[in-house]
């Protein structure tokens, strides 16, 4: 039940913040927040991560929808109850996921507006962003399995 709020509430977060920028600013326009380094700039992406396969919104959208029910059945059929990490690393994925999905169904392009100029050129949004928590999440679980499995067999 606590995944499924989180999940949510994820869910709402995106979707509003998306609907802040899209209800109130022009394709294009930008505000800057922190000088040169971080602007809230008003994109349509009509493709993936990264800017790539613009225009490929069916394709994307299936293997999106695929990925989701993928996500799905492995949360609940593969994940053990101890795995709390994993499931949280999950929770975050999907939220991610099912948020840039709902927009290429709603606008037929995601809203990305997180404009962060002193590190890269791309510009993303917070579906983005819980999906880079979640791989996160996920990187963080192996590195904690291995140094368990390392202190275990030192004790060998």
């Amino acid at each position: 039940m606590k995944l499924i709020i989180l999940i949510i509430a994820l869910l709402g977060i995106d979707q509003w913040t998306k609907e802040l920028v899209a209800g109130s600013m022009l394709e294009g326009e930008t505000v800057g927040v922190l000088n040169d380094f971080f602007h809230i700039t008003y994109v349509k992406n009509y493709g993936v991560a990264f800017g790539m396969f613009q225009g490929e919104i069916r394709t994307i959208s299936i293997v999106a929808i695929v990925a989701i029910l993928g996500i799905i059945y492995f949360m609940i059929k593969q994940l053990k109850p101890h795995e709390v990490i994993s499931k949280y690393a999950y929770a975050f994925i999907l939220a991610g996921a099912i948020g840039n999905m709902i927009d290429r169904i709603y606008r037929g392009f995601v809203v990305d507006f997180a404009d962060f100029r002193g590190i890269w050129k791309f510009v993303f949004n917070m579906a983005d962003v819980w999906i880079n928590v979640g791989v996160f999440l996920l990187i963080l679980e192996v590195i904690i399995l291995e140094r368990k499995k390392k202190n275990n067999s030192s004790f060998l």
